[in-house]
């Protein structure tokens, strides 16, 4: 995706940035590309591919919600998307980062010292760590393709306020909704609308979900998960032995991967 498409794809969702927020993206890119090469934020760094799944996709939330003058947070915000690209072209908004990871986060604050980004705020946290401290705060939270949605709501749902909306924005979720109503109840959320659609040229799947908070969160939630494995051995020979692990889904409905 060119600038031009960019811009003219844009006018479809109906996003029209001024020449200084074209600006400042063009300058969020070139900080992107220096800095992608002294320690890994994004395996996406030709140009046309940034405007495209990092720029244009993380601008898809207009969407599905109105964020202008909305306090919202970002779980895992990584290199800034959609965090980051929403704080350039919302200006009114408040954007707060959520990153866990040290160099990330000095990417981000230097994207924001860079282009002067007085709307944001980023925090080097884990999110369940800092939802903990930071109940029903948020008017939205967002995440992009960072995790398992169900460990998304879980993490995200307590920041948000009653009546909040919390937005995933993801690819194909199918695989991850399974037993998904029996955790919509116990977060107190109701999915309140969703979009399928595809990017622009490349015709790459995209699903954007919001959940409506109902009532505020049982203070249980977010939980802390560590990763569980069984462990067995399945006995081949009388010699030989293999070691095989097995995935989990508990009864809250977490599924725990396979390393």
């Amino acid at each position: 995706m060119n600038k031009e498409e960019f811009i003219n794809e844009l006018k479809k969702i109906n996003i029209e940035l001024t020449k200084q927020q074209l600006t400042l993206l063009e300058e969020y890119y070139i900080i992107l590309k220096e800095e992608n090469e002294k320690y890994n934020l994004t395996r996406i760094i030709e140009q046309n591919e940034v405007y495209l799944k990092h720029f244009y996709d993380s601008l898809t939330i207009n969407k599905i919600i109105d964020i202008y003058s909305q306090n919202i947070c970002d779980l895992g915000s990584g290199a800034g998307f959609p965090g980051l690209v929403l704080a350039i072209c919302f200006p009114k908004t408040k954007i707060t980062l959520i990153e866990s990871n040290g160099k990330k986060c000095y990417f981000l604050n230097l994207v924001k010292e860079k282009l002067k980004l007085n709307n944001v705020i980023v925090i080097n946290e884990r999110s369940e760590d800092y939802a903990k401290k930071n109940r029903e705060k948020f008017d939205i939270v967002t995440a992009r393709a960072v995790a398992p949605l169900k460990h998304l709501l879980e993490y995200g749902i307590p920041l948000l306020k009653v009546n909040g909306n919390f937005i995933a924005m993801k690819a194909n979720v199918e695989n991850e909704e399974q037993n998904i109503e029996n955790y919509l109840n116990k977060l107190s959320i109701q999915e309140k609308k969703r979009i399928i659609f595809n990017l622009p040229v490349e015709n790459s799947l995209r699903t954007i979900i919001m959940y409506t908070k109902t009532k505020k969160t049982d203070k249980k939630y977010p939980r802390r998960y560590n990763t569980l494995f069984i462990c067995f051995w399945i006995r081949i020979s009388t010699n030989t032995a293999i070691k095989t692990t097995a995935t989990l889904e508990n009864s809250d409905g977490w599924i725990v991967p396979k390393p």
